[in-house]
């Protein structure tokens, strides 16, 4: 069976102890690619530098809506600076992790808008995929996209909406990352999306460290949950594990333009 995990923070600190390990096992298990994102401005150098010393990891950068106050306004010529000096490299795939928060009150809308819309502008200008942190904002997310349709598409991370907000995203060209959420039995809403959902728009994800999934409860995510996750998304959509690792495989594959 061959994995991609579309969506890691293997940079955190939390995998500092033993992070050879976890990525021997997750290799043992067939999780033969890793997505890490960057976050904020601070990671971008560590995150790199994890990704050229290790095969198959690549990464992606991008200033995420959680970190809000991190962000300054020269980060975004920041990133543009990193983007042009890396463009074309095989371990750049994607601008991400960035987006909409409108869970937390505390994060402004107006700041997170204008942060959306330039790293959209980015993603554009450097035609990349973009990954999007999309948390209870899919309508503010979509009339965005539907302005400024990013021509590499993306990945919604963790998509948790509503099987209409799915399509919309996959008319603009999207796929949906699916992970630890909808392998919890309550996540009744969520699970009956996933079963409905087209093959060829899902990509499978961790989110590790966070976002366990329910046969790993209250424990620290890893890429080498991805073939539990797998199974379980497989076995809710009525296919087996091998296929839908050989389906969303290609559509990862597809849409970051790997061989």
């Amino acid at each position: 069976m061959r994995l991609i995990d579309t969506h890691t923070h293997l940079d955190f600190p939390d995998f500092d102890a033993d992070r050879d390990e976890v990525l021997a096992r997750s290799r043992a298990l067939g999780v033969q690619r890793m997505v890490v994102l960057g976050v904020y401005q601070a990671n971008w150098q560590r995150l790199w530098r994890l990704v050229e010393a290790n095969e198959g990891l690549f990464a992606a950068l991008g200033l995420h809506p959680v970190y809000l106050d991190d962000h300054q306004p020269q980060h975004l010529a920041e990133l543009r600076d990193w983007l042009g000096k890396l463009a074309g490299h095989g371990k750049l795939c994607a601008i991400g992790e960035f987006g909409l928060d409108y869970y937390l009150a505390e994060l402004d809308r107006e700041r997170q808008q204008e942060l959306f819309e330039a790293q959209l502008e980015l993603a554009v200008a450097f035609e990349l995929p973009v990954l999007l942190h999309v948390r209870r904002a899919h309508a503010a997310t979509i009339a965005t996209l539907k302005r400024f349709r990013p021509t590499h598409g993306g990945i919604i991370h963790a998509f948790a909406g509503s099987y209409e907000e799915a399509r919309e995203y996959i008319k603009l060209g999207f796929r949906l990352g699916l992970g630890g959420a909808a392998t919890w039995p309550q996540a009744n809403r969520l699970r009956k999306v996933v079963a409905q959902l087209p093959l060829e728009s899902i990509v499978l994800e961790t989110d590790a460290p966070d976002m366990a999934p329910a046969m790993h409860p209250n424990q620290r995510n890893s890429p080498e949950y991805l073939t539990d996750i797998c199974a379980e998304l497989a076995a809710l959509r009525g296919v087996t594990p091998e296929e839908l690792a050989t389906a969303s495989s290609r559509n990862a594959d597809e849409l970051f333009g790997w061989k």
